[in-house]
């Protein structure tokens, strides 16, 4: 195996940015079982604006390695 890696690019339209963040979510948690889906890295960004984009999750490190699955900017503490 080399050394190269390659990210998957799937186009989804939504309505408004709150669409566009569920909808995210939802994908990301039904594909979760995939060993190879970096939940934590997913973001969602305006057609014309690819380059500014949305954090879907927290990405807060927590103990065990592993990360706050909560929603990017949630309130309270982290899971």
């Amino acid at each position: 195996m080399s050394g190269e890696r390659f990210v998957v690019h799937l186009p989804v339209v939504a309505e408004d940015l709150s669409g566009a963040l569920r909808f995210a979510r939802a994908i990301t948690r039904a594909l979760g079982f995939l060993a190879d889906v970096d939940r934590a890295e997913t973001t969602v960004s305006e057609e014309d604006a690819q380059g500014v984009r949305h954090r879907v999750f927290c990405d807060r490190l927590l103990g065990g390695r592993r990360r706050c699955p909560r929603p990017a900017d949630h309130d309270g503490p982290c899971d």
